[in-house]
């Protein structure tokens, strides 16, 4: 046992501890320990704001990107923001000991679901110091200890934020050691923590497809996560051109490096308007790639590579196919969709039930950009992460995604014959 996977094993330990503690506390008491934090974080501002200084000077020095500081910087609004998050996430109703589902047996034994918590949860995550917070109050409020592994460009931050939060958890009570964070930067801490089945019960990557790819390749956990937001626009022969143009632009351009964003929109071939919905995007500042269809739609349209249709962008790059109806866009999503978030445009209503029907991903949207993936919108406060797997958890990952259930049978002493 290296020294790494010996230091994940004693970080996992306590972990199983904390979260023994944590199955006796309350939901008031959870919340508490969250406002708490909230607060800590607010009177920790001048060490937090100094440890993200170091950050950025040293994401300077070593070249970082404007786009990966700007998701670096901490201010003052920002970490109150932070704290204003954590408040949020303590509000929200307390999903554990929630009964899922009720039934009396001929026999009069009662069957219960209940909701407990995962256990002890392992997030990596890079660049956004937020994560910090937001993953350790979504874990806390679930009844789930956490082992926090973020990127080293962020190390200062994160390791300053997660003092105040475990500060503002004891002040209550509760278990410092249920949020815990790896402190060095080395990566082969991420190994270790990948390998630490027995201790933690599930990891969750989130950050760029290189970190998710090797998370997802050599986690001897389970694993919950997306790798690809190749996420499709169909817009039907029955679309409203207005609502077209502006779900499509917003879908591509309010935020290009979002998971949510659009990267290919599908036209149907007896769309009416496809030239000015083409022109929207490009005056907008898209570059448009299509197919030959498209092309001679817009002279400023560039010709698209089979690759394009298996790329995300994240960038203000668009791939455009036209379709033969929506049995052809359903079947251009199925090979190169990546199970995300698909949207269907239309004001026929048959048309949108069946594309809800047969798109087999984890969101799928009708009359409405595909931008709205994400947790906050979908009213579950801060999100961990979208899961487009088929097991356990899918679409926005919140408190709810964090917990499973047990099954709770209450008899009067009936024996089985």
């Amino acid at each position: 046992m290296n020294e790494h996977e010996k230091n994940m094993t004693e970080m996992g330990q306590r972990a199983r501890a904390a979260f023994s503690q944590l199955s006796a506390a309350t939901s008031e008491q959870k919340a508490m320990a969250l406002t708490a934090a909230a607060s800590q974080l607010r009177e920790s501002q001048s060490e937090i704001l100094a440890a993200n200084a170091k950050d950025m000077d040293n994401g300077r020095t070593n070249g970082l990107s404007d786009a990966m500081l700007d998701r670096l910087m901490i201010d003052a609004q920002r970490l109150d923001a932070i704290a204003s998050a954590v408040e949020q996430v303590a509000a929200l109703p307390d999903p554990v000991g929630v009964i899922i589902d009720r039934t009396e047996r001929p026999n009069g034994l009662i069957m219960e679901r209940v909701r407990v918590p995962l256990g002890v949860i392992g997030i990596i995550y890079e660049s956004r110091p937020n994560v910090t917070a937001d993953a350790a109050a979504l874990a806390l409020r679930s009844g789930n200890a956490v082992i926090l592994r973020g990127g080293s460009e962020a190390i200062e931050s994160n390791r300053a934020i997660h003092k105040a939060m475990v500060a503002g958890v004891a002040t209550v009570g509760l278990p410092e050691h249920a949020i815990q964070l790896v402190q060095t930067t080395d990566r082969s801490a991420v190994g270790a923590m990948l390998k630490a089945s027995g201790l933690i019960d599930i990891i969750i990557p989130r950050g760029g497809k290189s970190l998710v790819a090797r998370v997802q390749e050599e986690a001897r956990v389970p694993v919950l996560a997306h790798l690809d937001g190749i996420n499709h626009t169909y817009i039907g022969k029955a679309a409203d051109p207005a609502k077209a143009e502006a779900i499509a632009v917003n879908a591509k351009m309010r935020r290009t490096g979002v998971c949510g964003a659009m990267e290919t929109l599908l036209i149907d071939q007896d769309y009416p308007a496809p030239g000015p919905l083409i022109r929207a995007l490009i005056e907008a500042g898209c570059e448009v790639r299509g197919d030959d269809a498209i092309m001679e739609l817009d002279p400023r349209t560039v010709s698209a590579e089979m690759e394009d249709w298996d790329t995300e962008y994240l960038a203000p790059i668009v791939s455009v196919r036209m379709v033969g109806g929506v049995d052809e866009a359903l079947a251009h999503i199925a090979e190169h969709g990546s199970h995300h978030t698909d949207v269907v445009v239309t004001e026929d209503e048959a048309l949108a039930n069946q594309f809800i029907q047969r798109a087999d991903s984890a969101i799928v949207m009708w009359n409405a950009s595909s931008q709205f993936a994400d947790g906050g919108e979908f009213g579950l406060g801060a999100e961990i992460g979208i899961s487009t797997g088929r097991l356990h958890a899918r679409g926005p990952v919140a408190l709810e995604g964090l917990t499973t259930y047990k099954w709770v049978v209450r008899g009067t002493g009936q024996v089985r014959p």
